[in-house]
């Protein structure tokens, strides 16, 4: 159920009667080997629907930061994805009233470690072009690119100029977290990120977050670390198959529903 109140101003996420199915192989032919396999024989393809979300309604208000807590395929970040564009629901809307550009706001998806990096180019290189893709101009990120080697502060500074195909995956998400805080982001998107990377890593990921809540803009993130989710929501939604299943702004409570629903 989404939280309104009167008088607030326009929110910041406005999700209505969303869903999201996805279709599912039920056979093992996987491939153009397997599918040819598969021709070959006669064999026609089975599949079986999947529903991730079902008719979610969430009203986010500017400023909020919302946890999405649920365990794993319960939708939390289908979800996120169709916050972030990635997708689009089977029905239903998601729009960004509060935005200057409603339909297009500048949003800071952090989904997947090194999402929107080229391999084979360097970091320096993806710096630039990870911007790009943000909404950002190469001089916009040359201004930012100091801060954001900071942020991301490699133990070996020769690695920047290196093809980020030969990055750890800590490192990955080391620069993709730091080109993302840098883009000015109006909507901050995280999933898992917070749980990557090492303890001082970490704390400055909670840090950046802490002044991006000073700031007053509006995050929505997906943890499996309660003790994370503790020190930054200021709301929770548990998700459980497919719907909504708690939703309040005491996330304690949200929380303790959540880790007995496991018992």
């Amino acid at each position: 159920m989404a939280l309104r109140g009167a008088g607030m101003s326009l929110p910041a996420i406005q999700i209505e009667a969303v869903s999201k199915r996805f279709k599912l192989p039920e056979d093992g032919y996987a491939g153009i080997k397997g599918k040819l396999g598969q021709l070959t024989k006669g064999i026609k393809s089975k599949f079986k629907i999947v529903s991730a979300l079902e008719d979610i309604s969430l009203t986010i208000q500017k400023g909020e930061t919302l946890a999405l807590l649920g365990r794993n395929g319960s939708g939390k970040s289908t979800l996120l994805s169709l916050i972030a564009h990635v997708m689009k629901p089977d029905s239903g809307t998601v729009t960004f009233p509060a935005s200057a550009d409603p339909t297009h706001p500048r949003l800071a998806p952090l989904l997947e470690v090194g999402a929107g990096f080229h391999p084979d180019l360097t970091g320096l290189q993806n710096i630039t072009f990870n911007g790009s893709i943000l909404g950002l101009s190469r001089a916009e990120m040359d201004e930012r690119r100091e801060a954001i080697l900071a942020f991301a502060d490699f133990a070996e500074p020769k690695y920047y100029g290196m093809p980020v195909r030969t990055y750890s995956s800590g490192m990955f998400v080391r620069l993709g977290f730091a080109v993302a805080v840098h883009t000015n982001p109006e909507i901050v998107l995280v999933d898992e990120t917070l749980s990557v990377g090492d303890a001082l890593f970490q704390e400055k990921c909670l840090a950046k977050i802490a002044e991006f809540q000073r700031e007053g803009r509006t995050i929505v993130v997906v943890s499996h670390d309660m003790e994370a989710v503790k020190k930054v929501a200021t709301r929770a939604v548990w998700l459980a198959q497919a719907r909504v299943a708690a939703d309040s702004h005491d996330v304690n409570d949200v929380i303790a529903r959540y880790l007995d629903s496991l018992h």
